[in-house]
């Protein structure tokens, strides 16, 4: 039986950095990864905030990453895992593709940001379309932005964006912000914020640099609107991609895995790393974070 050190599910920044540090000790490891290598970050059309460049794209820092890693000796396969079993010594993965067995596993399967499901909107991500006030808030300066949410995310992303730029109009498909109070309370105090209340985006407007505005629909009312903007944030929430994890390692009520920074799950010999984990930053350096305390503690594992 062909047995690896360890088998990394996805390949991210934390599976990557992960992937980095078991090879550079010496351990067979292979990547499973259902899409494109390099995970969310590769829709970010520019980072600037990786310790070590001013500026690079999300692809370009996913290329780095996989060039070092299969530098280093990784395996990768382009598949979607369905499961995993839990032997003692050994864990088996199942992928749509067939079965791998491996001494420890490493779940880095990451979380995707939840989408309005409105046409072009994948297509516009990085012209218009963001996820992330933290990364993209600078490409905004002095322009009119749109935030759909009206929870905690949606009410931090909007009032970090009114820093930067001209206003903020928040989309609530209720008659209410649902986050905390002193986020509303800040909400209120900021001139260049404001709420439109039960409230969806139906549409969007764009040209061939990127979006222009949306369109949205009064749900109690049923009346349409158009919003000219050059930018809309979705700030819907996140789904981890844990389904296949469920039964075996703890998940939260959120479907996140329940581990701490340790990066250990109650399962000896998984371990999880990334935004599929519990945490409250998610952000590409945290991620990668994640990978290295992942990886050292299944290399303490394996002896």
């Amino acid at each position: 039986m062909d047995i690896y050190d360890i088998i990394i599910i996805g390949a991210g920044p934390a599976g990557l950095t992960a992937a980095i540090y078991a090879l550079r000790a010496k351990k067979r490891v292979l990547l499973i990864e259902k899409g494109a290598l390099g995970g969310q970050m590769t829709f970010s059309p520019k980072i600037e905030n990786y310790p070590g460049f001013i500026e690079l794209s999300g692809n370009e820092l996913a290329d780095k990453m996989t060039e070092q890693a299969l530098a280093l000796g990784a395996e990768i396969e382009i598949d979607a895992v369905t499961g995993v079993e839990d032997h003692g010594e050994t864990k088996t993965v199942r992928t749509e593709g067939g079965n791998f067995v491996a001494r420890a596993v490493i779940v880095a399967s990451g979380a995707a940001h939840r989408r309005l499901g409105l046409e072009h909107e994948e297509e516009l991500i990085g012209s218009g379309i963001s996820f992330c006030a933290v990364c993209d808030a600078a490409f905004f300066n002095d322009q009119d932005v749109c935030v759909a949410g009206g929870g905690n995310s949606a009410m931090q992303e909007a009032l970090l964006l009114s820093e930067n730029c001209k206003s903020v109009t928040m989309i609530q498909n209720l008659a209410f912000l649902t986050g905390e109070e002193a986020l509303k309370e800040k909400i209120g105090e900021k001139e260049n914020i404001k709420v439109i209340y039960n409230s969806v985006v139906t549409g969007l407007k764009y040209n061939d640099k990127g979006v222009t505005g949306i369109e949205t629909l009064n749900t109690e009312t049923g009346e349409a609107s158009a919003i000219p903007t050059e930018g809309l944030f979705v700030a819907v929430g996140l789904s981890p991609d844990t389904a296949p994890f469920r039964g075996l390692i703890d998940l939260d009520d959120y479907g996140y895995v329940a581990a701490d920074e340790s990066c250990l799950t109650n399962v000896p010999g998984i371990f999880t790393a990334g935004d599929c984990r519990q945490k409250t930053v998610r952000q590409v350096t945290t991620a990668a974070a994640d990978g290295a305390a992942a990886a050292v503690a299944a290399i303490k594992y394996l002896g």
